[in-house]
């Protein structure tokens, strides 16, 4: 995976932290055990909508749409979610974890970090990745950092599992959200000339886009969706997922979308909701 760095100084979101990501679900208690045996989340509310998270922070919201219809397999949306924990130990735990309810994973070694692939029972993309410290990331001779897809050695890594089973550790988090789009230039125009995010790689169909220097917040691919319609509203899947940045970074970026004559509007919670061109939903909250 090569990498290509390109800063927008003058837009660069600064501070971005990613928060929950909230599912569409015809059955939501179909999918809270895999959160909370596989992924090692707690059940934080249940209801209309219920709420996953690690240390009392909520990642995963999946609300009940009992009509919803599942996706078609191109359609724009959620490529996968990305929850990071804290450290190997407790990526081996969730190995192990995934292992013993008999699922199905991929693995990958990126080199800035070691990853575990998962679909939930609804096929929602699931990554759980724990990061190498920064000062280990590779770089190429122009400073940039260098990212590869290799084989995970699994064996070692079930080494370090504890010898008990237990949930993912406060200090987990949402790593990064990778969105299958339509159109890779439209989904770059809009991230990273609008947004402000910078280009951290690319790869044959995809885009990797970061603030403050981190490998990447998104994942933008065309790898199955290129072309495609946006899923109808109401399907099963994504709904949203939230990024917050400083409240003055939000009045800024609303400006901007303005500027590009890209609709928005502020939700009664005070975030800014915005559609990508592929019909992908974010709200920007006030840190």
């Amino acid at each position: 995976m090569t990498t290509a760095l390109s800063l927008s100084p003058e837009t660069a979101p600064h501070d971005l932290v990613l928060g929950a990501v909230t599912l569409s679900s015809r059955d939501p208690d179909r999918l809270i055990p895999f959160y909370r045996d596989g992924v090692g989340l707690e059940v934080l509310a249940t209801g209309e909508t219920s709420v996953l998270g690690a240390g009392g922070r909520p990642l995963v919201e999946i609300a009940r749409r009992p009509d919803a219809a599942r996706a078609p397999v191109r359609a724009p949306g959620l490529f996968h979610m990305a929850l990071r924990v804290p450290d190997r130990a407790s990526l081996a735990a969730r190995l192990m974890a995934l292992h013993h309810m008999g699922l199905r994973m991929g693995a990958s070694d990126h080199l800035v970090s070691e990853a575990l692939y998962v679909d939930d029972p609804d096929g929602n993309g699931i990554e759980i990745y724990r990061d190498r410290p920064a000062a280990e990331w590779p770089r190429s001779p122009d400073g940039t950092i260098a990212m590869a897809t290799l084989p995970l050695d699994l064996a070692a890594l079930a080494r370090e599992a504890p010898p008990a089973a237990r949930p993912a550790p406060a200090g987990t988090d949402m790593g990064h959200v990778h969105l299958k789009v339509a159109d890779l230039e439209a989904a770059r125009r809009f991230w990273v000339d609008t947004v402000g995010l910078a280009i951290m790689a690319r790869y044959p169909g995809a885009l990797f886009v970061s603030a403050d220097g981190y490998h990447h917040h998104l994942g933008l691919n065309t790898w199955q969706s290129s072309g495609a319609p946006a899923p109808a509203a109401g399907t099963a899947g994504l709904d949203h997922f939230t990024v917050r940045l400083p409240a003055d970074a939000i009045e800024a970026l609303a400006g901007r979308l303005a500027a590009a004559g890209v609709a928005c509007a502020t939700t009664p919670a005070g975030d800014l909701s915005v559609t990508d061109p592929s019909g992908n939903r974010a709200l920007f909250r006030p840190a």
